[in-house]
């Protein structure tokens, strides 16, 4: 299963052209590579690369296992009756309840990536997120919606640490120049891709067996193995991650408590709102304060990067041919995150579950998409370098936003057709492969273009920004399903598809003004540095 921030190419995304795999974080600093430790060992005994590769590719292995094993059956237990094991919400609002979840995942992600940098280091941030991840599985285990809810909020807070931090110890592994960096994140997101794939199929064989609980347990034993990888291998990585790069200083306390205080206040002011809104506490409540904050942060990193003195005109020219690609990747990742909501509802209620005589699970749909990565990335990957790397970056954003529209317009159209009846299995997984289509021409060009076009000052918080585009993704649809709980998957998806090809195809037409402006941007920034 496809993340955001998981490379869709060989490595399921490119690194930016001007930065080092494991180079920049989430906070606007720079994170030292490989020959920063002089301890980091650099043998061949892992396909050519050090053992450490294996220990980190293990671990990421199983703990995306665990993740998206959870996240198969998320909306099936949140959904299901009490009398079934299940916590009995309503449709809409578990849906809304799994897309906040995933915004949630995101914006501690852009936390977890400042602690490392700053006070833990990348070991111990994936050590502790790897043990906070587990007991949140382990709580889903048990049988009590206390231990759910309190499960479904750790494996949050634990995702958060462990996600940005884990690729940027692989960076560590090897010096700037090293040739073999680039295969050495191939077979690290393989280990993604192949934790992504088995993790669906085999948590929903365990919930058919012995109902969500077992399939919990299984995600935790996944989860566990990891935690083993990661520290029997800790003596092959070195000192990779040991050390924060930037730790924090006596001068650094005026800025963080400011900037702790903002976010605070941010924090407060979203769920005031959502309480006026709801008019009280409640699940919805805290539904939308999570969605309000997860769109008020892009708009406040905009907001201070434009007003930022250190900011030049020519990078406020590029800035703002960002923004219609923001928006475009905000899109994008809306369609695509609902893998884990309605589309999951749909495969439980509309569609055929016999695929050649064999009965599965609702959850196998979702190992659709990595599987599609690993046969379509090799693919993509050779049509870049045959097309040199066109089109441009815009109109790739625009081509990936239209086949994510196109996916809707299907299975609108598809749904539409069938009525009251179930469409058949195939429907679905032309679904997700139309969407990893997608995904495969705007997520390995996101993250370098974010990079690039960032203005200096804030080009370590690039990777804070690209996380930020599928937070707010994840937000609107917490509000689109709450709003549209009475509407019919032919018209949810067929209105949503509509409206996304409508932005698609501005994407186009704003093109070649968004190629000028970053050509601009750059030719005024060069013209100042000579």
């Amino acid at each position: 299963m496809s993340a955001p921030d998981e490379p869709t190419g060989p490595g399921r995304r490119m690194e930016p052209p001007d930065t080092a795999p494991g180079d920049a974080h989430a906070d606007g600093t720079s994170v030292r590579v490989g020959e920063a430790h002089g301890v980091v060992p650099r043998d061949r005994a892992f396909f050519g690369h050090p053992l450490g590769l294996m220990t980190l590719f293990g671990t990421e292995l199983w703990e995306r296992f665990s993740y998206y094993g959870m996240r198969a059956i998320l909306l099936y237990f949140l959904t299901d009756t009490l009398a079934n094991d299940g916590l009995g919400l309503a449709d809409d609002l578990g849906n809304a309840v799994v897309a906040v979840y995933g915004a949630s995942v995101y914006l501690l992600s852009v936390i977890g990536g400042w602690l490392a940098d700053r006070m833990i280091g990348a070991r111990r941030a994936v050590l502790y997120g790897g043990v906070v991840i587990a007991a949140g599985h382990v709580s889903l285990a048990v049988p009590d919606a206390r231990f759910s809810y309190l499960g479904i909020v750790l494996v949050a807070l634990g995702t958060g640490l462990l996600k940005p931090n884990v690729s940027s110890m692989v960076g560590e592994l090897y010096s700037r120049d090293d040739p073999r960096r680039d295969s050495a994140f191939s077979i690290f997101y393989m280990g993604i891709n192949i934790g992504s794939l088995l993790a669906p199929i085999l948590v929903g064989i365990a919930r058919e067996i012995g109902g969500y609980h077992a399939g919990f347990a299984v995600a935790a034993v996944g989860m566990g193995i990891a935690l083993v990888f990661f520290v029997l291998g800790r003596p092959l990585l070195g000192g990779a991650g040991d050390e924060p790069p930037n730790p924090l200083t006596g001068a650094d306390t005026g800025p963080v408590l400011r900037l702790v205080v903002a976010v605070v206040a941010g924090c407060l002011v979203a769920l005031g709102i959502a309480v006026v809104v709801s008019g009280g506490f409640t699940t919805t409540t805290f539904i939308d304060a999570l969605s309000y904050i997860a769109l008020g942060a892009p708009v406040a990193t905009f907001w201070v990067m434009f007003r930022s003195p250190k900011v030049t005109h020519a990078e406020r020219t590029r800035l703002r041919a960002y923004i219609p690609l923001f928006v475009a990747a905000m899109l994008f990742w809306m369609i695509f995150e609902q893998a884990a909501s309605t589309l999951s509802e749909y495969a439980r209620d509309h569609t055929e579950l016999t695929i050649f005589g064999v009965e599965v699970s609702p959850a196998f749909f979702q190992s659709v998409n990595p599987a599609a990565i690993i046969v379509l990335a090799p693919v993509f990957a050779w049509l870049w370098v045959r097309l040199d790397d066109r089109p441009p970056t815009a109109v790739k954003f625009a081509i990936g936003l239209t086949f994510a529209a196109l996916s809707f317009l299907f299975l609108a159209g598809a749904s539409a057709v069938a009525g009251d009846g179930r469409t058949p299995w195939w429907v679905l997984v032309l679904v997700y492969v139309i969407q990893t289509v997608g995904e495969l021409c705007l997520s390995p060009v996101g993250l370098a273009a974010t990079t690039l076009l960032a203005p200096r000052a804030f080009r370590g918080q690039a990777m804070a920004l690209w996380f930020l585009a599928t937070s707010a993704g994840n937000a609107i649809t917490a509000q689109v399903v709450q709003a549209t709980s009475d509407v019919g998957p032919t018209a949810y998806f067929g209105w949503i598809g509509a409206v996304a090809l409508v932005f698609a195809g501005g994407m186009f037409a704003i093109a070649p003004w968004v190629t000028r402006h970053i050509r601009e941007g750059s030719r005024e920034e060069d013209a100042a540095v000579a």
